[in-house]
């Protein structure tokens, strides 16, 4: 049963049904539930987020809950609840396969999150939806979200045994109040060199280990 995957049983089933009704099928429909489920959700997010990481700053903790909460996250939750077999659909987008599209699936989540809210209130809706975000949460990479390129790229590298990047700058442009830095990185034992532009040195260094990452990362697959 659904409620089984979602780990809550409402008292008042209509709510549910509300939830999984898309506007396709008619009134009433999940989108007002969607719109109150959406600032809940975020809040929960948020909230965890704050008492989890007590030292980090609120730019690393607004792209942590942007990860959390966003579409293909939401869908990639609904699938695993089987959500799409469940909802109510017109015709039209049943032939279309709404029940696949991560739009309609993230948009029916945020609708049942808003509906167990109404019907059990807000600690219960937060206990229901961090045990849905719990292993997420768990291994969301703070390191990762929070650390510069620079840093994680010297600390990738050096957690594998490998060398530091070696950072030269090779030219700069411009008048001393509009200047522009160009910067290598180079990586020896993957045989990669990346440039950076930046209106510092440092800016520059940036982008050139971030794009050092990339090409890294993607020759093996490591995300």
């Amino acid at each position: 049963m659904l409620t089984d995957a979602l780990g809550y049983c409402f008292r008042d089933p209509e709510l549910l049904r509300r939830a999984l009704t898309h506007r396709s099928a008619g009134s009433p429909h999940n989108e007002r539930l969607e719109f109150l489920g959406d600032s809940l959700l975020n809040l929960i997010v948020a909230e965890a987020l704050f008492q989890r990481w007590r030292n980090v700053d609120e730019g690393i903790l607004t792209r942590a809950r942007a990860q959390l909460v966003r579409g293909s996250t939401l869908a990639q939750i609904a699938r695993e609840f089987s959500l799409g077999k469940h909802l109510v659909l017109g015709p039209g987008e049943m032939k279309s396969g709404g029940h696949r599209r991560d739009s309609i699936l993230a948009d029916a989540l945020e609708a049942i999150i808003a509906a167990i809210h109404l019907d059990a209130g807000f600690a219960t809706c937060r206990d229901v939806v961090l045990g849905w975000f719990g292993q997420r949460l768990d291994e969301l990479p703070v390191a990762r979200i929070g650390k510069d390129a620079k840093t994680r790229l010297q600390e990738w590298l050096q957690g594998r045994g490998y060398r530091r990047p070696e950072y030269a700058l090779t030219a700069t442009q411009g008048e001393d109040h509009n200047r522009s830095f160009h910067v290598t990185c180079s990586v020896t034992e993957f045989d990669v060199v990346a440039e950076g532009t930046g209106s510092s040195r440092r800016a520059a260094e940036q982008q050139a280990a971030t794009s050092a990452l990339v090409k890294i990362e993607a020759s093996r697959g490591d995300r």
